[in-house]
């Protein structure tokens, strides 16, 4: 990085970081009614492939072990988790959705979009363009975070 952009970059970082924390806050208001709490949304929304490790949750929700297992056992008694043996390491345990946690998702999500859409309707039709050309930048931005 460049001195002369260092500064720039600095301000730019630190605006984009308040952005996504304020974002976060609405994403976690826009189902306020329902079910389930962000968490256990955001939980569920990682099991949608094949199923994840319990220290990988734990990472990816930002907290230790324990309080991700904490959550987990709140969704198989819910019935929308199950925990089966690792394909990859037999002595591994993965946790993976039932049909009733995809189904959970799939309105939970219907319901979010939902109440999404209607605070993009108040926007116009520039910042709808604007935001769907970030789109892709966010992605890329994200993506660092998959490995």
């Amino acid at each position: 990085m460049n001195a002369k952009n260092a500064p720039e970059l600095q301000e730019l970082a630190q605006d984009f970081r308040e952005a996504l924390r304020h974002s976060v806050y609405l994403v976690r208001r826009l189902d306020a009614d329902g079910e389930l709490s962000a968490a256990q949304l955001s939980t569920l929304k990682m099991l949608l492939d094949d199923g994840v490790r319990v220290g990988e949750i734990a990472r990816n929700l930002g907290v230790r072990v324990p309080s991700a297992t904490e959550q987990i056992i709140k969704l198989e008694r819910a019935g929308l988790v199950r925990r089966e043996a690792d394909p990859d390491d037999s002595r591994a345990v993965r946790v993976v959705l039932t049909a009733q946690g995809r189904d959970a998702v799939e309105s939970a999500n219907q319901r979010r979009n939902a109440v999404m859409a209607g605070i993009l309707e108040s926007l116009t039709d520039d910042d709808r363009r604007a935001l769907a050309a970030a789109l892709p930048v966010i992605e890329k931005i994200n993506s660092t975070f998959h490995d």
